[in-house]
């Protein structure tokens, strides 16, 4: 089991308040994804948490196929926010064959089986 103060826990319970953080490391300046207690970059320890602006870019993306009764086609991407980081999400909003790579998207918290997730949807930018 996961430690109750770890990085996991802060990461998941600021979801579950609707918010987007992201370990960046005081030492080398560079945020990292997924949350861990050393920094990938430079090895460092002095981690803090930072709101992310949750704007980014499709940098991977396929559609996985499913029976309509199984709840359809839906799409799966690594999204690469402007910090930095890539995450593996989905992007909603629109036909999962329509997600594009290099496509503009903002992050929401919203649900994945029922537990708070980053998930995108098309930007205006």
């Amino acid at each position: 089991m996961p430690d109750a103060k770890g990085p996991d826990h802060i990461f998941q319970g600021a979801l579950t308040k609707g918010e987007i953080l992201l370990p960046k490391c005081e030492d080398c300046g560079a945020y990292h994804f997924f949350p861990r207690v050393l920094c990938p970059h430079c090895h460092g320890t002095a981690i803090s948490w930072k709101q992310a602006t949750g704007k980014g870019r499709v940098h991977t993306t396929t559609v996985v196929r499913r029976k309509p009764e199984r709840g359809g086609d839906y799409n799966v991407c690594v999204v690469e926010l402007d910090e930095g980081v890539r995450m593996m999400s989905r992007v909603e909003g629109i036909a999962p064959g329509e997600v594009a790579i290099d496509m503009a998207v903002t992050a929401f918290v919203g649900k994945a089986e029922g537990v708070p997730a980053v998930l995108f949807k098309p930007s205006e930018r």
